[in-house]
């Protein structure tokens, strides 16, 4: 199948799976959203750009079995919500969390199952610029998606809010 075809396959997949799939497929649609595959570290199933491109991680997913993996929908559906954020939002726990919380509850609504405890654990906290809160999403971020995740690099606020905390602390 070629990358054409499989585009077009894999976002009627993803439109079909719920409502929140087909509004990440109209987002895609209308701002010219590219998306594929290519390759990225272990810990990482998809991924944005700045370039405002998504793509599935090509060491977990190939094109035939992401037409048939609701796991694969709900990163596309993960890494749309980070470009609806804005660059500034997306780079922070703050962003992260929103979009796990955002993937977790269609993931739930989709499959019917429960999530794991730590998964569940996300879910309950609130989204909010609590630091502490903030502090403990990374935690559970961490021990997900393990150390090369990366949530340990990422400021807890939007970079715009994480300096005026800094000089503020406020």
């Amino acid at each position: 199948m070629d990358k054409t075809e499989w585009q077009e396959k894999f976002l009627e997949a993803v439109a079909a799976c719920s409502d929140e799939g087909r509004e990440a497929v109209d987002y895609i649609r209308t701002h010219g959203t590219r998306i594929g595959m290519k390759r990225a570290r272990k810990s990482v199933g998809a991924f944005w750009t700045l370039t405002k491109s998504a793509h599935l991680n090509a060491r977990h997913y190939t094109r035939e079995s992401s037409l048939v993996t609701p796991h694969a929908w709900m990163l596309l559906i993960h890494e749309v919500r980070h470009l609806q954020q804005g660059v500034l939002t997306a780079f922070s726990i703050y962003g992260e969390l929103d979009a796990w919380q955002y993937q977790y509850q269609v993931t739930k609504k989709i499959t019917g199952r429960s999530l794991s405890p730590l998964a569940e654990e996300l879910l309950s906290l609130p989204l909010n610029m609590d630091r502490k809160n903030l502090r403990r999403a990374r935690q559970i971020m961490t021990k997900i998606a393990g150390i090369s995740y990366g949530a340990f690099i990422l400021p807890l606020y939007p970079i715009h809010r994480e300096i005026k905390y800094w000089l503020t602390r406020r």
